[in-house]
């Protein structure tokens, strides 16, 4: 595995929670490497082209969680258990993605090699502590760059200018902070060429999932007439979840720097969970005051949405196409929101 394929890998991972969109009952998905994801409520479909122009697709079903752990159909714990499982699928596909792309770079290099002097065997799949690095040092990333720079620079402010003291100013200001390195992040990241093609896919998603829920026959033509902004978006979820941690830090009674950081790192699953019901029931009350919420999400999505060419919509299409194939079988409601 070489460096840029790592770099791609390790982009790929840090987007996740802004490329991954899906519910138990609602169709969704999400973008991989040169490809879609697609999940319906008992099964999903990875579909990845190739350079030479096939579709690799893997099918599998999916069970619910909150069939197999009823807690999880509590309100607030419902969302932890669809997240973690979006997450842990979303790797899975990911990994996927990864592995066809990284056995058709070696085929392509294989291929050039003369026959003469073959060219050195690389690896064609990811091995399992690779892949568990990738996601070790996400984490870790995620946690320093969106708890404790925000939280540090704060505190430096703070030394500055006395008004940061109170609780409610210092933890806008974190917030402010967070919010403007995620975007700066986002913007930065959206400048490199294979990061573009992921927003292409990411937004080929969402045009099939809006086909899809029009009612109207699935076709790349008709895909292509929708927009690529979606309120169940990761993208919403991630503001949401920005905004949310903004409000509730301001509650925690700690007043040293090592508190206040290991206090919101414990409050990541809750702020998850509460982010999850306000996306969800603004998703199905287009018309409440928590709409308003969604907005700066879907206004992000014109940097991590682009518009996709037709192949791409056709790699879509195809993976929900896998989805729904096998839904059929496994049986259970879609509910169109």
């Amino acid at each position: 595995m070489n460096w840029k394929f790592f770099w791609r890998l390790n982009a790929h991972i840090q987007l996740s929670p802004i490329l991954e969109s899906g519910e138990e009952t609602l169709i969704g998905g999400q973008a991989v490497m040169e490809g879609v994801m697609m999940r319906a409520p008992h099964s999903y479909c990875v579909s990845v082209r190739k350079s030479d122009g096939e579709i690799v697709s893997e099918t599998a079903p999916l069970g619910k969680v909150s069939d197999k752990y009823p807690i999880f159909k509590l309100p607030v714990l419902r969302g932890l258990g669809t997240l973690g499982q979006a997450m842990s699928l979303g790797m899975k596909a990911l990994k996927f993605s990864a592995d066809v792309q990284l056995a058709d770079e070696e085929a392509k290099k294989q291929n050039e090699a003369s026959p003469a002097k073959p060219g050195k065997k690389g690896p064609t799949e990811i091995p399992a502590w690779a892949m568990a690095g990738q996601l070790a040092f996400s984490l870790i990333f995620f946690i320093v760059l969106y708890k404790f720079v925000p939280l540090w620079l704060t505190e430096q402010l703070k030394d500055m200018y006395p008004v940061l003291e109170g609780r409610i100013m210092f933890n806008l200001v974190d917030g402010i902070i967070r919010i403007a390195i995620f975007l700066a992040f986002l913007y930065g990241i959206s400048r490199a060429k294979d990061i573009r093609r992921v927003f292409e896919y990411h937004g080929a998603e969402h045009k099939v999932v809006f086909n899809y829920e029009s009612g109207k026959p699935v076709t790349v033509a008709n895909s292509q007439s929708f927009l690529t902004f979606h309120p169940r978006c990761g993208t919403s979820f991630m503001i949401v979840v920005m905004l949310i941690s903004m409000v509730l830090y301001m509650f925690l009674p700690f007043d040293t720097m090592l508190g206040k950081f290991l206090a919101r790192i414990a409050l990541l699953p809750l702020v998850a969970g509460l982010s999850y019901e306000l996306i969800r029931y603004a998703a199905k009350n287009k018309g409440s005051l928590l709409t308003i919420l969604a907005m700066p999400g879907l206004w992000l999505q014109r940097i991590t949405t682009q518009p996709p060419d037709d192949s791409q919509a056709e790699i879509a299409i195809h993976a929900l196409q896998g989805a729904m194939e096998l839904e059929k079988e496994q049986g259970g409601d879609l509910v169109i929101a």
